[in-house]
């Protein structure tokens, strides 16, 4: 059987997960890219390259170069711009795209959320509501929260940087994370508001729950959206079913 060169977006758990599937099919050739953001991110199976291709025209000539056949991308649901500028190459290039698109979260009874476009929104509304905010946006984001006057508990994988509010507590944590212990963190800091984005998946869910179960506020930034026409599937699962209708004979 002649090799399937996959070329794997990811630095999700999906992606992880994904990894670890496709390495175990005959005749797969997986390389995984990482955008690097993570300081030390876990160890993969294949070949791993970390940063970024510089945009569409660097993709385009990394499948090219490589000589890609598929591509899966399994970033995260807020890489908006990895995702358009994947969509876009392939496109051009002719190399078929399949996105892992974990659904996203909904509202239960007993949810409080309050839904914005942006996370600078977010911060705004959610100092307007708390006095003690749980922000759970990513590192990257925590600067938008520099100006608020509430009190931040700011968790995040690695370090923020500054910016930063000027009264906060930082928490670097990996999840998954659950329920009870979620509970006691917010109790204990005394948190009134809970923000975060609409990431969707099992890694992180349990702040959700506990929010519920404490009766508190959730200020949510909704997904931004995909690019039209792009196939989604909505786990690794689906992905690896359609790498295999696609190998190589």
């Amino acid at each position: 059987m002649a090799s399937t060169r996959v070329l794997l977006l990811g630095g999700t758990t999906e992606g992880r997960a994904l990894a670890r599937d496709l390495v175990t099919l005959p005749g797969v050739e997986l390389t995984s890219s990482l955008a690097g953001r993570v300081r030390h991110p876990e160890a993969l199976p294949g070949e791993v390259r970390v940063g970024g291709f510089g945009g569409v025209n660097g993709l385009m000539a990394h499948l090219f170069a490589e000589k890609v056949d598929l591509v899966i991308d399994a970033t995260h649901p807020f890489a908006a711009e990895m995702t358009h500028n994947a969509t876009k190459a392939s496109e051009i290039v002719g190399v078929p795209l399949v996105r892992v698109d974990r659904p996203a979260w909904k509202p239960r009874a007993g949810d409080r959320w309050h839904e914005t476009d942006t996370v600078a929104e977010a911060a705004r509304l959610a100092d307007s509501i708390g006095t003690r905010l749980f922000v759970t946006t990513g590192r990257q984001e925590a600067q938008a929260f520099a100006g608020v006057r509430a009190w931040c508990l700011l968790r995040s994988v690695d370090p923020p940087e500054p910016p930063l509010p000027a009264r906060h507590e930082i928490l670097l944590a990996r999840g998954p994370f659950v329920v009870p212990e979620e509970i006691a963190l917010m109790a204990d800091r005394r948190i009134d508001c809970l923000v975060t984005k609409n990431s969707g998946g099992g890694a992180t869910v349990a702040k959700m729950s506990a929010a519920r179960e404490l009766g508190l506020p959730v200020v949510i930034v909704r997904r931004p959206p995909l690019p039209p026409g792009l196939q989604c599937v909505p786990d690794p699962e689906g992905a690896v079913d359609w790498v295999a209708r696609r190998l190589v004979p």
